[in-house]
Parts: structure tokens; sequence; C-alpha cells
């Protein structure tokens, strides 16, 4: 069992979010473009941007890719969906391919789950499907490409193994059924699991009953294998992670023993190695980080030195994966932990949750802005989100007063 310091901290670390796709036609490609290509093209594309703007003015450079307008907030709303059916923390869920959202495990007062259950946008109702077939909280869940879901490590109440387990199991979202996948070589929870860019599944991180695990594995699904990949620089708890753009993975921050650091290190699938990269601007700990559609990296909230190493922390910061340097990114509307970040089918990104109250907000990449939309119908903290296929962002679960939510809502950008 961990320890009760272990669960409120782990409580705050927020889901990842895996958005390869480039936008080419930003601001920041554009200059890159220009600097490429020398004065002469700066000047032709100052000309381009001005004569549209004469022309046809914010429509016409909008159109062009030059320039987003700010949404109408006052059309997104929020609506009420069915519940889930088992409450609890420290569940996973994933987005199927068919867009159903699977949502398995987690704990409770009374031990520790082996449920699953399946959300259908259609109905806006959960089923029960096939139960796993070990009881785990703390795991993580990745999507393969072949439409199954692995799910990795955790924790159980199951003897001297109860912490990092190293069992993991796959999900046929066509039978409803689990079957055994080869053990991972380290057992871990609270770890990070995500899928590579040729197949493989990077999992690294987490801590075991002998402290912090700072190995890294590789599975290869078609074989059913785990080999060895290059350890991390730093494992700490409750660190931010992403997958980049170009294949890599960031990881910054984190705490550890009542320190928390500023550091940041990136892994290359194609060396296996971890190396290390610019420092954040401040030292932070269970925040957000979400790949942007131009490729930089924005973290945000958690907490900090500045915030007080239990507070909720406001300030955001950028990464830029070219450079490997952080710039500041203003701050949010309210103060979070244990909130969700969504990158949203338009590019910006909603933020909802661990905040006083019901508050959410969206962050604009092109202005660099923040601001307030309509409230969640419920407040809670340490929920789930997904985007799912239609647009929609579904919120499931969490705490709200102390008490595990069973509850789920729905985020429409666009409105009724």
């Amino acid at each position: 069992m961990i320890d009760e310091t272990r669960i409120e901290h782990a409580l705050r670390q927020g889901p990842p979010f895996r958005t390869h796709y480039v936008r080419q036609s930003l601001p920041i490609g554009t200059q890159v473009v220009a600097r490429s290509f020398g004065a002469t093209r700066r000047l032709m594309l100052l000309v381009a941007v001005t004569a549209l703007l004469l022309v046809g003015g914010l429509a016409a450079l909008a159109a062009a890719g030059f320039f987003q307008p700010e949404p109408d907030v006052t059309s997104a709303t929020w609506t009420a969906t069915g519940p889930m059916i088992n409450s609890g923390g420290a569940k996973t869920a994933t987005l199927l391919k068919d867009g159903r959202v699977l949502v398995v495990g987690g704990q409770q007062t009374d031990g520790y789950l082996d449920d699953a259950e399946l959300f259908d946008p259609r109905t806006g109702m959960w089923t029960a499907t096939g139960s796993m077939n070990q009881p785990r909280s703390w795991h993580a869940a990745t999507l393969l490409p072949d439409g199954t879901v692995l799910v990795t490590g955790g924790q159980c109440d199951c003897g001297d193994s109860s912490v990092g387990l190293g069992s993991a199991e796959l999900y046929d979202p066509e039978s409803g059924s689990w079957t055994a996948a080869a053990p991972m070589l380290h057992g871990r929870a609270l770890h990070t699991s995500m899928l590579l860019q040729d197949g493989r599944v990077l999992v690294f991180g987490g801590f075991n009953n002998e402290g912090n695990e700072g190995s890294a594995e590789l599975y290869d699904p078609g074989s059913d294998r785990w080999t060895a990949t290059g350890s991390m620089i730093e494992s700490h708890d409750f660190q931010m992670f992403v997958q980049l753009a170009d294949g890599r993975v960031l990881v910054a921050g984190g705490w550890t023993r009542g320190h928390q650091f500023a550091s940041a290190q990136v892994y290359d699938p194609e060396t296996g190695r971890w190396t290390a990269t610019g420092s954040m601007l401040e030292t932070r700990d269970s925040g957000t980080a979400t790949l942007l559609q131009d490729g930089r990296v924005l973290v945000a909230g958690g907490s900090t030195i500045a915030s007080a190493p239990t507070a909720n922390a406001s300030t955001a910061e950028l990464y830029d994966p070219v450079t490997g340097s952080w710039s500041p990114a203003g701050s949010m509307t309210a103060a979070r932990r244990l909130h969700t970040a969504t990158l949203l089918s338009d590019g910006r990104l909603l933020m909802a949750g661990g905040a006083e109250g019901e508050s959410a907000e969206l962050y604009n990449p092109v202005t660099g802005s923040w601001s307030a939309v309509a409230p969640m119908l419920v407040a809670r903290s340490g929920q789930m989100a997904t985007l799912l296929l239609d647009g929609r962002v579904l919120l499931a679960g969490g705490i709200g007063d102390t008490v595990a939510l069973t509850t789920a809502e729905l985020y429409d950008p666009a409105g009724s």
C-alpha cells in the first residue's frame, strides 16, 4: 500500500495527451520559413499579409491561416450525460477506434477494482464490459494500432508486490474480453505508457516497493515482448510528460522526498537514450503538459515553489523543442491542480477542474491569451478527460467535496 501523502499527490497527476498533428500555417511556422529563405522572403511575406489585410480584413488573414479569431466562448456548453457504473479514483480512460471510451480499474475505500465499462457518445450511456484479470489502480493504459488496449502495472492489495505490479493485459473491444500479455521487466505504479510512432509502447518511471523506478522499457505488440531501453537521467514523482511531434518524449519537473525540480529530459526512440534539455522557468510538479498544434508544449498549473508545495499554481510556460528552451505563457484565470488539459480540434486548450468551484477556461496558443468559459456542472478534480471523435470533451469521475464521483458531463466547444 502506498502512504496517504503519495495518494494525495498522485491525484494531482493529469493524464497525458498525444496529439501529433502539426499545423504548418501558424505564425510561428511562417516565421521559421521566412528565416530559412532570408530577407527577400520576409519582405514578400509582409507584402502578402498587408495585401490580405487591406483587401479582406481579418477574415482574409484567418482564411489564409495567419490569424485565428477568438472563439465565441459564450456559445460553449456543458451538458450532463449518463453516470458511470463505478466510482473510485486512479482509473484510466482510453478512446477506442470506434469512438467509445474504455474506463478501467481504480480504487475505492474498500479495495481495488478489476471492473471495466464503456461510454458510448451516441447514447450517452455507460455499459459494463469484461473485467480485468488483475484488480489495479495507478496503472497505465495505451491504445495499440490494432485497436486493442494495453494495461500495465499499478498497485493492488495482493501481497508483497502490491505496489508496482509487473503484470500486463490486453483488452479486445470486439469481444469485450481480456488476455494476459507478457509481464514487464520492472514492476511499477504511477508510471507513464505511450505509443511511439513506430508502433511500440514506451513505459518509464513510476515507483515500486523499492522506491522511484528510473528504468524504461519497450513493448512490441507483434511479438508480445518487452526489451530494456535507456534509463532516465532523473526519475521523480508527478513529472509532466508528453510526446513531441517528431516522436521524441519530453519529461519535465517532478517531486521527490520534499524537493521540487525544474529539470527536463528528452527520450529519443531512434537511439534509445535520454538527454538533458533546458530546465523550466520554475520548479513544478503535478502540472499538465500538452503538445500544441504548432509543435510547442504548454505546461500549466500543478504546484510550484512560488505557489507553495501543496498549493495550486496558475502559471504556465511553453517549451520550444527546436531550441530546447522555455518561455512564459501567462497565467490561467484560476490556480489549478488535479485538473485536466484537453487539446480541442481547433487548436485551443481546455483546462477544467482542479480549482475552486466549477471553473473552466481556454488557452489560445496564437494570441497567448487565457479566457474563462462556461463553468462545469459539477465541481471536480482528479477527473478523466477524453476528446471524442466529434470534437466534444468527456469529463468523468474525479473527486467532489471529498467524495468520489460517478457523474459525467460533456463540453461542446460549438454549443448546442
